[in-house]
């Protein structure tokens, strides 16, 4: 009787000390905030990402790279890009940008949790196959069926 008491006692324990179970956890970016990699230079951003971006960064970005970081700034209501190999970088945190997949634009929000991600990563360029029930003489069982 006396373990269940303690153990009802520091269940409350969260609640008494001001935190609510449902809060939001802040994003943290390799130790930065939300508000703190925001104001990253790219030169500084690089330095977090993983060797790959990093390279890409150094690098450069393409004629086609440049013109979407242009459109993003001007802050158009409708960005669409091919450029599926961009780094998701902080200047384009809260944008909304439609890449194309081969078929169609597909809307990707851009959030913190992105960030050093690629664009083409948020649209799938392939469906997922869904199987459904054969269909006439795809088993030995319906090829002796009529047809009519």
């Amino acid at each position: 009787m006396h373990l269940q008491e303690e153990k009802s006692e520091n269940c409350g324990q969260g609640a008494q000390e001001g935190r609510s179970e449902n809060m939001a956890k802040e994003f943290i970016f390799h130790g930065k905030s939300a508000s703190e990699f925001t104001k990253l230079s790219l030169e500084e951003f690089a330095k977090l990402v993983p060797s790959r971006e990093r390279r890409k960064i150094k690098r450069g970005f393409t004629e086609v790279e440049k013109k979407l970081l242009e459109d993003i700034k001007a802050n158009p209501k409708d960005i669409k890009t091919h450029a599926r190999d961009m780094i998701v970088i902080p200047e384009m945190v809260g944008k909304t940008i439609k890449v194309y997949n081969g078929k169609e634009w597909v809307m990707v929000i851009i959030e913190p949790e992105l960030l050093g991600h690629r664009l083409g990563e948020f649209a799938l360029t392939r469906k997922q196959v869904k199987h459904s029930a054969p269909g006439i003489g795809a088993t030995r069982s319906s090829a002796s069926l009529s047809v009519r």
